[in-house]
């Protein structure tokens, strides 16, 4: 048995752009244009490597994010670019049998199998896979959040070799990480692991959080939302019903609301919203202090969405003028 350390390069259609509006027969986040993949030994020895760039048959035209992020040009996928079908021949053929893929990131199996499934290609060999991510934290500080390769290398003291942001290259560093690791370990501790990453919101929590979370199964956001405002808007201290005041929309499918305790006072909630596999919805649920720093925060967007009245002065002021005829023309 061996390990299989992978990272991808996808390209992704500029929003609004013809491909954008492309109707595929299966959904793709990106459609793959470079692998990169390091073998690691049962002992835990990196040995070989494999790289292969794809050429493009649904996104074709290079997205400018991707190829300034990535350094990948149009001119070298269509020199050393291969059909999607033929390098994932290359790749199974290399990877070989009784293999355990390990990724630094939720989303690469899942980019890896929709392009799969787009190709009518065999997803079962890609089934044996683990996130590094969750394995490395367990192993190190036990944090729940998701670590940058680049963070995770500084604090094994790995000296960065290849380049960054390259299928190959952050395979590589992965590799090394992973060797590092008690990777059978960890496979045992995984599920554990990952439930922790769940419940711990992403390392979302801003100082002050008192009271954390998670709910599953809302139909959709409204549901959710109406949810957290009603029936589980419960008093942290004694459990008791909260009367939330309004809903503020964040980055990352974010809200925050400040709630009212008739005992305990005012409370700040902050909630991210998640879609599950079945398209159902997930809520993460953290609660703060009102005098935390998160609830500073809601006090400064409820103030630009609600300015101060202007004064009685004011208000007379501007009825006089919007009165007053309009000046002759004394030219």
């Amino acid at each position: 048995m061996n390990y299989i350390v992978m990272d991808m390069e996808w390209n992704q259609p500029w929003p609004g752009s013809p491909s954008a509006k492309k109707v595929l027969p299966v959904a793709i986040r990106g459609e793959i244009i470079q692998i990169g993949a390091v073998r690691i030994t049962e002992d835990q020895f990196v040995a070989d490597e494999f790289q292969v760039m794809i050429q493009p048959k649904f996104y074709r035209r290079l997205n400018r994010r991707v190829s300034k992020l990535t350094g990948i040009k149009e001119e070298r996928l269509r020199q050393e670019g291969v059909p999607f079908p033929q390098a994932m021949e290359q790749f199974r053929a290399w990877c070989g049998e009784d293999v355990i893929f390990l990724t630094w990131g939720f989303d690469d199996i899942g980019i890896l199998q929709e392009n799969l499934r787009l190709f009518e290609l065999d997803t079962a060999w890609t089934n044996k896979w683990y996130n590094a991510q969750m394995m490395f934290n367990a192993q190190t500080d036990g944090s729940n959040s998701q670590k940058a390769l680049k963070t995770a290398m500084e604090i094994f003291d790995i000296e960065p070799s290849r380049p960054a942001h390259d299928a190959l290259g952050d395979a590589y560093h992965t590799a090394l990480i992973c060797a590092m690791l008690d990777l059978k370990k960890g496979m045992q501790e995984y599920d554990e692991a990952v439930k922790s990453h769940v419940n711990g919101f992403h390392g979302a929590e801003l100082p002050g959080c008192i009271s954390r979370k998670v709910f599953y199964d809302y139909a959709d956001k409204k549901t959710a939302l109406a949810a957290m405002d009603g029936e589980e808007n419960l008093c942290p201290h004694c459990g008791g019903q909260m009367e939330g005041t309004r809903w503020f929309a964040q980055p990352g499918h974010r809200y925050m609301d400040l709630a009212r305790c008739p005992e305990h006072g005012q409370f700040l909630i902050r909630v991210r919203l998640s879609e599950q596999p079945d398209g159902t919805v997930r809520v993460s649920r953290l609660t703060y202090e009102a005098t935390s720093e998160a609830a500073a925060a809601y006090a400064k967007r409820a103030e630009k969405a609600d300015p101060p009245e202007r004064s009685s002065n004011q208000r007379r002021r501007r009825r006089r003028q919007s009165k007053l005829p309009p000046q002759e023309n004394k030219e």
